[in-house]
């Protein structure tokens, strides 16, 4: 790991090619570190290097050359036009800085020039044994150190308002990287609306050094990260990413959305990034052979790294659904078989049991209590509370959709934490729909988060969730197996 730590942790960073213009991206991207550290986030010494300079800028004390900072520099920031880059690289190296990220483009993604560019940079970064990110990316955000290379701004004004336009998560526990610097932006501000906590992003570019490989390495390590979630369009080392992924397997999931799937894709990836994209059959199974959880969707992708990073993997296929509307539990029910699950079948024991709750009137007398559990408009808390309770008791159940459509009158406030309770230590996943986009609807699911239980708005979501639990389990109990 210690390789890598500079990038994450650094005591001192360097923003090389910080610029006094409002709007440029040396300018933006100091500006963001200067505001972290002004409200604590980022603890670390700031410089900034720029050959004109001869006061600070933005207060930052400022230097013409990165040999003239009088400091140790841990991780140096470089933006600069291309053809520079690797002179600012050679002055880097006699610093002694043994990190950098290159936000700047035009290398192998432009062309012949470009990719002969980057060719130099990294062979002027072996001769010090410096490790570069990117180039042509954005760079990397730690919430919990405050470090933070995104050179877009915070807000930006629509209809005479100042808006949020790219809020950060909240410190977390899903890493992120992305090749794509404009879709790793898109994701953090997906992220920090549906409310999932960030650990580490990384944008990497063209990965002219550190890769997908060394990085999933990393935060297999990590002690932050639970969820490692990649957007690829292209993996050169596939032998080296395979092994890195099937260890990172066994400690915690990886979500893979994998673009240029198609003939069209392909070419577009390559312009983008300079990717090399295969057939995607290839990836597919490689996948497959790792562990690895793959997604086709933005949706997709945070539904299931949600589900995640907040429920256990499932100890086996069958599932249990439990619901107050008959028509959302067959939904479900169709969602899952369709996806490989099995629906279960109840056990008499759980059978016996949900008598006697009709019995004492907990479940309307009638509730439907086979799979799915059918507990009606007249639900409420306490049935819902105890036949979860029985379903989980259940050993013919290995995990259980809750479906609380909350329009029905017996429904209150109280059963998200309820739930909560009920399911916690049971080593079953749960997760929740609540079918509605209104006020109540939201603020409803909302609380089944906060108290770690996964909450989606459609039965679709809420079952793709449930099966990627499944395929998670799945893999990890194949490679224990055969780490054997």
């Amino acid at each position: 790991m210690g390789s890598l730590d500079p990038f994450f942790y650094p005591e001192s960073v360097a923003i090389i090619g910080a610029s006094r213009q409002p709007g440029s991206v040396g300018h933006e991207l100091l500006r963001v570190m200067v505001e972290n550290k002004e409200r604590g986030l980022f603890r670390g010494r700031l410089y900034a290097v720029n050959p004109r300079a001869r006061e600070p800028i933005l207060g930052v004390p400022t230097y013409p050359r990165v040999e003239d900072v009088p400091d140790v520099i841990d991780l140096g920031v470089i933006v600069v036009p291309a053809r520079i880059v690797p002179d600012v690289i050679d002055e880097c190296g006699r610093k002694g800085v043994r990190s950098v990220i290159v936000i700047s483009g035009g290398f192998a993604e432009v062309g012949e020039e470009g990719a002969r560019l980057q060719r130099e940079l990294v062979e002027r970064a072996r001769r010090y044994g410096m490790r570069v990110v990117g180039p042509n990316c954005v760079g990397i955000v730690v919430p919990e150190s405050g470090l933070d290379t995104m050179f877009l701004p915070y807000h930006k004004e629509l209809g005479g308002r100042s808006l949020d336009s790219l809020p950060r998560p909240r410190p977390g526990a899903v890493s992120l990287l992305s090749q794509s610097g404009a879709f790793g932006v898109a994701c953090i501000d997906y992220m920090a609306g549906e409310g999932i906590g960030l650990a580490k992003f990384v944008s990497y570019g063209n990965k002219a050094d550190v890769d997908e490989v060394e990085l999933i390495e990393y935060l297999a390590d990590d002690p932050k990260t639970r969820v490692i979630v990649l957007y690829a369009e292209s993996i050169d080392r596939g032998r080296d990413f395979i092994e890195a992924a099937r260890r990172a397997t066994l400690k915690k999931p990886i979500v893979v959305l994998k673009a240029g799937r198609t003939s069209a894709g392909a070419r577009a990836a390559s312009s983008h990034t300079a990717a090399l994209a295969g057939v995607d059959e290839v990836y597919d199974a490689a996948f497959r052979q790792a562990g690895i959880v793959r997604v086709y969707e933005v949706e997709e992708l945070f539904d299931v790294t949600k589900a995640l990073v907040m429920q256990p993997p499932a100890p086996g296929r069958r599932v249990a659904v439990l619901t107050d509307g008959g028509g959302a539990g067959v939904m479900t029910v169709d969602e899952l078989e369709s996806g490989g699950a099995e629906i279960a079948v109840l056990s008499e024991e759980s059978q016996r049991r949900f008598e006697e709750l009709r019995e004492a009137g907990v479940i309307p007398p009638i509730s439907s209590t086979q799979n799915p559990v059918d507990l009606t408009g007249s639900a409420t808390d306490d049935a819902f509370v105890e036949s979860l309770d029985v379903l989980l008791d259940d050993p013919c159940v290995d995990g259980v959709v809750v479906l609380p459509l909350h329009h029905v009158p017996g429904l209150t406030s109280s059963l998200p934490e309820r739930i909560a309770r009920v399911s916690e230590g049971r080593g079953k996943p749960v997760v929740v729909c609540d079918i509605g986009m209104g006020t109540y609807g939201n603020a409803f699911r909302e609380e089944f988060e906060r108290r770690g239980i996964p909450a989606y708005p459609t039965p679709e979501r809420a079952a793709r969730a449930m099966l990627a639990l499944i395929r998670y389990g799945e893999a990890r109990r194949r490679l224990i197996r055969e780490s054997l």
